[in-house]
């Protein structure tokens, strides 16, 4: 069942604000944000394995540095993951072909 009249023209597309892209200054922020929280750990980890030495068994401590470590590659690769694609499909660009290339008698040769 449709709700158009027979005959009346279309009625143009309409863009939802809910699917617009994440503007780009909050997608940078949402990964800054992400990546300080990460380092925090790191820090934190760095420090819980100095002050725990002697007191916690020495596989806890040595986890804690590994994970030390380990965080701030995981961190960069998450901070530069970027802005994530949209699952719509569609082409993102319309190709476009160029004639072919005027004859030779077709240059205006001037004779």
């Amino acid at each position: 069942m449709s709700t158009r009249r027979r005959g009346a023209p279309a009625q143009p597309e309409v863009h939802r604000i809910t699917s617009a892209p994440e503007p780009l200054a909050d997608d940078l922020a949402r990964r800054q944000r992400r990546y300080l929280w990460q380092m925090g750990v790191r820090v934190v980890c760095f420090v819980a394995a100095g002050l725990l030495w002697g007191h916690v068994p020495v596989a806890v401590s040595i986890v804690l540095l590994v994970a030390a470590t380990v965080l701030p590659y995981v961190a960069v690769l998450l901070a530069n993951a970027g802005r994530e694609r949209r699952d719509e499909p569609g082409v993102f660009f319309e190709a476009r072909e160029l004639g072919a290339a005027p004859r030779h008698d077709e240059l205006g040769g001037g004779r």
